[in-house]
């Protein structure tokens, strides 16, 4: 997962051991999320003494954009950041759950990230199991998933929002109703109740809270024929019946 804290020279001044000392058989949340935290602070930096001290030799880590590396390929996909990005992840909600000689830590990473200037924001969930090997735990298995961010609305006029009105059918007797009210277009499939199409830009639009994006397309004389739902860059169409 990308990150973006500039270490400080303190942070720099400290470092691991080459060999960690022995850890107790038990091992508590607090101390989980100090070790998770000291993991989320390496990946600007493209610290790898951190990773390479906690990850098992046998781990999986699997990323948010579906990547699954053991740990030689992780450590080698660790960089630093380019000149000019800088932010810091935190660990927050952190849950645990342990038995014999396993933990399991759930929490969110907060990403805040300056590119150039321009601040971003984004918010991921991990999973990472720890395992009590040898006398150390390291974690065994990794997984990172992002949440879903509505984009961000734009503005499209209320007599463009009437070329999108109109019936659509993806096969016989499978409607979708799309309406305007107020100035807002609506979208009803079958007797479900209307759900607003927010818009992105002309002819790009999307549903608070729900990945995708409702794209209506324009024949050659630039009438709206289609609606295409596009899902994971997987497309349904539904042809204009009126």
């Amino acid at each position: 997962m990308k990150t973006i804290l500039i270490p400080t020279l303190l942070a720099y001044l400290v470092v691991l051991p080459a060999r960690a000392a022995a850890d107790s058989q038990t091992i508590s949340q607090a101390e989980l999320v100090r070790r998770t935290q000291q993991l989320l602070d390496a990946f600007a930096p493209g610290d790898r003494r951190p990773w390479a001290l906690y990850l098992a030799d046998d781990a999986m880590f699997f990323d948010e954009q579906g990547r699954s590396m053991d740990k030689g390929a992780f450590l080698a996909d660790l960089q630093p950041l380019p000149p000019g990005f800088s932010g810091s992840i935190k660990a927050e909600a952190a849950t645990a759950r342990f038995a014999a000689g396993v933990a399991v830590l759930s929490y969110d990473s907060d990403e805040t990230e300056t590119v150039f200037g321009q601040k971003l924001h984004a918010r991921y969930h991990m999973t990472d199991t720890w395992v009590f090997r040898d006398s150390l735990w390291k974690i065994i298995a990794s997984q990172t998933l992002r949440y879903y961010e509505d984009p961000a609305k734009g503005n499209v006029s209320g007599s463009q929002l009437n070329d999108y009105v109109g019936t659509y059918e993806l096969a016989p007797g499978h409607t979708l109703i799309v309406t305007q009210q107020a100035g807002k277009l609506y979208a009803q499939r079958g007797t479900g109740r209307p759900v607003e199409l927010l818009p992105e830009s002309p002819d790009l639009f999307f549903r608070a809270g729900v990945e995708g994006r409702r794209l209506f397309h324009r024949d050659a004389s630039g009438r709206v024929d289609l609606l295409i739902d596009r899902r994971n860059n997987e497309d349904l169409i539904w042809m204009r019946l009126r």
